[in-house]
C-alpha cells in the first residue's frame, strides 16, 4: 500500500508541476502590439479634384505685415494667395507691386490694387470728384441727439432769428440729402467699401463709440455747386441736421450723375442766395402797415456784408 500511495502521489505532483509550468508560460508571454495602420493615401479621384480646384483659384497679391506710408514694397512684404474669387482690380503678380510706394498705411492681410498706391487721405477716398468734404460744428441738439453715424443722410435746416435786417423769423432747408462722412474721429467707408479707420480691439471700438456720442463736429459730403451756400448758412443762423429715412433708396444717388440729379441741384440752388431776404419778401401785414399812409417803399442797400433800408 505504501508503495502504491507513493507512486500515486508522485504522479499527482508531476501533473501539478506540468499544469503550473504551462500556466506560468502562458502568463509570461507579452501581448503583441497591434499593427500600425498604414497612412491612407489619397485616391486618384481626390487628387484630380484638388488639382482642378487649384487651377480655378486666382492669385492675389497680399501684404504679409503692416507697411507704413512712403515705404517702397519689397518681395519680403508680399505673398501670393489663391482665392476662389479675386477682388476686382486686385494685383495678380508680385512684380506688379514690388518697388511701388503706398501713400498711406496698409495693414497686414490687405490685398493690393492700383488704388493702394494712389495719394489721398481717408476723407479724399470717401468722396466723389464732384463733392467736397466740409466739417460743421454741432452739439447734441444739432446732431439729432448725438445719434448720427457715418453713412446717414441728413437735410441741413437753417433757422433765422428776427432782427433789424430780418423782420420775420424763418426756417428753410438749405441743402437736402447730404451724406455724413464722419462724426468726430469716427469715419465711414471709402469708395471701395473698406473702413477708412480700423479698430483692432473691442476696447478701441468702445472708446470710439463714446467719442462719437460726444463729438462736436460732423463732416458732410457736399456737392461742389452748393458748397458756398452751405458755408454761408453756417455763419448767418442756427443749423439743424434732420436725419432721412434709410428706406429712401434714391439717397445714395441723389447727387450722382443720374437724370434727376441736375433737377435736384437746380432746385437747391434756386432758393434764396441771400438769407436775409427770407422774411423781406413775405413780411406780415401788421409789419407792412406800421408806416405812415402813402409812404414810399423802402429800398434795400447792400454795402459789402452790410444791409440797410433807405426810403427815397
Amino acid at each position: 500500500m505504501n508503495s502504491r500511495f507513493t507512486m500515486a502521489l508522485a504522479v499527482l505532483l508531476l501533473v501539478g508541476a506540468l499544469i503550473a509550468g504551462y500556466w506560468g508560460l502562458v502568463l509570461s508571454r507579452q501581448p503583441q502590439a497591434a499593427p500600425v495602420a498604414a497612412p491612407v493615401q489619397p485616391t486618384a479621384v481626390e487628387k484630380t479634384v484638388a488639382t482642378a480646384e487649384d487651377q480655378t483659384r486666382q492669385p492675389v497679391v497680399v501684404l504679409l505685415h503692416d507697411v507704413p506710408p512712403f515705404t517702397p514694397l519689397t518681395a519680403a512684404d508680399l505673398t501670393l494667395e489663391k482665392l476662389r474669387s479675386a477682388p476686382a482690380g486686385s494685383l495678380a503678380s508680385l512684380d506688379q507691386a514690388i518697388g511701388r510706394t503706398p501713400w498711406r498705411h496698409l495693414n497686414a492681410g490687405t490685398w493690393l490694387s492700383d488704388d493702394s498706391f494712389e495719394a489721398g487721405g481717408p476723407l479724399a477716398r470717401m468722396i466723389h470728384r464732384d463733392e467736397r468734404a466740409l466739417a460743421v460744428a454741432v452739439d447734441e441738439v444739432i446732431s439729432a441727439g448725438g445719434q448720427l453715424i457715418p453713412g446717414d443722410y441728413v437735410d441741413v435746416l437753417l433757422f433765422l432769428r428776427q432782427d433789424v435786417s430780418n423782420p420775420q423769423q424763418s426756417a428753410q432747408i438749405v441743402v437736402p440729402a447730404l451724406r455724413i462722412l464722419g462724426v468726430g474721429e469716427q469715419l465711414g467707408l471709402t469708395n471701395d467699401g473698406k473702413p477708412a479707420s480700423s479698430t483692432s480691439s473691442p476696447e478701441d471700438k468702445l472708446k470710439q463709440e463714446q467719442r462719437r456720442t460726444a463729438a462736436r463736429t460732423v463732416v458732410l459730403a457736399v456737392p461742389e455747386q452748393l458748397l458756398s451756400r452751405l458755408m454761408l448758412a453756417t455763419q448767418v443762423g442756427t443749423l439743424r441736421l434732420a436725419v432721412r429715412s434709410n428706406e429712401e433708396q434714391r439717397l445714395a444717388k441723389y447727387w450722382a450723375g443720374k437724370s434727376d440729379s441736375s433737377s435736384h441741384l437746380s432746385a437747391a440752388d434756386s432758393r434764396l442766395a441771400q438769407f436775409n431776404q427770407l422774411a423781406l419778401g413775405s413780411a406780415p401785414k401788421g409789419l407792412a402797415s406800421n408806416g405812415p399812409t402813402g409812404a414810399r417803399p423802402a429800398v434795400e442797400v447792400i454795402r459789402g456784408n452790410q444791409t440797410s433800408q433807405q426810403t427815397p
